[in-house]
This record gives structure tokens, sequence and C-alpha cells, in this order.
């Protein structure tokens, strides 16, 4: 599909200009904040009247805008955008009676205003877009990705997964159930046998193209469903395992998420591979939240590239050097499934 040159990512853990993934930063209140960075490269001014999305998303996309001349498109994926601005401006129509709104609010409340920040901070005039599609956003910003660079081979693109905990959300999320009532610890965080989980957020930023030379990694497929039907998610696994019956694949990065209504699906999908290939966990290191996997991808091209597998994320099996090719699963909410094979570039 497409090639990965350069990796960026701001989230729960230390890893914004390093790989810091052995030692884990714990939830407070069931929440893994993002680690945010000094923000050096942005201009302060503009970092003051930032929503937490836009900010940390123009962070993880401001090391790989320096490193290139130019790009030739945006595509952002997200799954809440920046919710706290729309509710602080939607209380503000309220308490003003329509009257002077903070311009701020409303310019940092749309789903789009990361890309379009993005676009100015680079002053690229190229293809722009965001996907709010829930779980499966940055799913579907890289199946745009993958189609443009069908069309344009020449070019690279910018794609990005983002999402914020944001307090209206969070409230909205424990009453429907999907948030744990218990506080829990980085080391309880699969043995709790409860429904709910813990909230996360974060920003990762890709830089891709169709050159092999000096690629981080490949992403080799990608594959969504709905369903809610565990089943159904198993054989739609194993159509897309025989599409690449020739791959060796040597671990599973499972988004396991200690919600035990979710077990289901990650046990079928375990038992769909082989005894030998390992099997290793993230969202204890990320939290739940829509995009998720892009913090995933991160993690799989960190591994391809040789960065060795913490042991609090092995689950099953035993740890490689390097990895050649690692499939992800995830499911978001027992409803939307996505799966990525990524390969070591040959």
């Amino acid at each position: 599909m497409f090639y990965i040159h350069q990796t960026s990512c701001i989230s729960p853990q230390q890893t914004f200009y390093n790989t810091a993934i052995d030692d884990l930063e714990t939830p407070v209140n069931n929440r893994l904040h993002a680690v945010e960075p000094a923000y050096n490269d942005m201009p302060k001014n503009s970092l003051r009247r930032m929503g937490k999305t836009a900010r940390i998303g123009i962070g993880a996309a401001m090391p790989l805008i320096k490193q290139v001349e130019g790009f030739n498109g945006i595509i952002i994926g997200t799954g809440n955008g920046g919710m706290e601005d729309s509710v602080i401006f939607l209380k503000e129509i309220i308490e003003y009676n329509e009257g002077l709104l903070t311009p701020g609010h409303f310019v940092q409340s749309t789903a789009n205003a990361l890309a379009s920040q993005l676009s100015l901070a680079s002053l690229n005039r190229g293809y722009n877009i965001t996907h709010v599609h829930r779980g499966l956003a940055f799913e579907m910003a890289a199946i745009d990705t993958a189609m443009l660079l069908r069309e344009n081979a020449r070019n690279c693109y910018l794609l990005g997964g983002v999402d914020e905990i944001s307090s209206y959300n969070y409230k909205l999320e424990c009453l429907d159930g999907w948030y744990k009532k218990e506080d829990i610890s980085s080391g309880g965080f699969y043995s709790s046998n409860t429904t709910g989980t813990v909230a996360g957020e974060g920003a990762v930023m890709l830089l891709v193209n169709n050159d092999k030379y000096n690629a981080v990694a490949k992403v080799v497929n990608i594959s969504t469903l709905h369903t809610i039907v565990a089943m159904k998610m198993q054989q739609h696994l194993q159509q897309f395992l025989e599409q690449h019956i020739n791959t060796n694949i040597d671990l599973l990065l499972s988004g396991e998420n200690g919600d035990s209504r979710l077990l289901a699906y990650y046990a079928n999908a375990e038992n769909l591979l082989k005894n030998d290939i390992a099997v290793a966990r993230f969202k204890h290191m990320c939290g739940e939240y829509p995009t998720s996997s892009a913090f995933a991808l991160w993690l799989a091209c960190k591994l391809i590239s040789g960065v060795p597998l913490p042991a609090h994320m092995l689950k099953k099996g035993d740890s490689k050097t390097t990895y050649s090719n690692i499939l992800i699963y995830n499911c978001h909410k027992g409803v939307q499934h996505s799966f990525m094979l990524v390969s070591k570039t040959e």
C-alpha cells in the first residue's frame, strides 16, 4: 500500500524524540494523559490559543515538516476532533446569548482544525482532508492515503491520527459504561476482569510515499469490518490472512484493553494464528481512544526497526531482536474492527 519513512509520536509515554517504552507512565483517575513536550518549534502566541488536539497534533508533525522540503497533502484521522473546544463554544453561545463569542474556541471546535492549521504552518496547499469515522478514523485516513499514492505514484503525504481526552466525552463514555469504575494501575490493566477500560489520547504523524528506499516499514494491507458477532470477525480475519498466506507473521499487536466484554474478539484473533506467533498488547501504554491504532502502527515501525519489545507488552511467546511482519488487530467498542499488516522493507 505505502512505505513509512518518518514517524513522530506524542503519547502518554516518553515517545517524543525518543522511544522510552520500557518504563511506564501510570494512569491517573483512569486516564492516560499525553506527555506534552515544550513545543519549541511552535510560536508561543499561537500555542496559547490552541486546543489540545491541535497542540499535540501540530507538535507531533513539526519535526517531520522540518525534515522534508515539501509534501503533497495532509490526511488526518480523528474520532472526536477538538471536542473540548466545541463544548466551550456551545456554552458561550448560551452564556453570552449569542453575543460576543470567543472566535478561538469556534476555530478550534471543528474536526478539521488540525489539518487546516498544519497546512498553514507548513505552507502546504495540497490535498487536505480529515476523516472522522470513530474507531476507524485512522484506518480510513490510511486507506485514503494509499488510494492517493496509487493515482499519484511520486507524491509524499503527511498521515496522522489524533485524539484527546475531553471532560465532556469522558463523562459521556463513563455513563455509557466504557471506562472502569475502579482505579486501575498499569500492572492490573489486563487482569481486572471487569467491564470498561482506561481513557487515553495521543498524536501520531507519519511521512509516507511509494519509495521503499530508506523506508522504516511498509503497510502491506489494511482491512476493516463492522460487526458485533465475534465469529464474523474471525471469518474476516481468516480471509485477510489467506490473502497473505506466504507472509510469515511473527507478532500480533493486540488492541486488548482490559474490557471483559471484548475478550472474545481478541481470543478469536489469537486462536487463528500459529502457536509460535508472539502476542503483545499496547493499550496499557496509550489507553483507549478512537485512533489508538495509529499508536500501534508507530510501535510496529519501532519494533521492525530493532527497538526491543518490552516485557510489559508481551502476553504470549518469546520476544525477538527484530520483527519482519507484524499484524495489528484493534476493536473499538465491540463494533468496529481493523486489521493492519506491517512488514519490514526488503
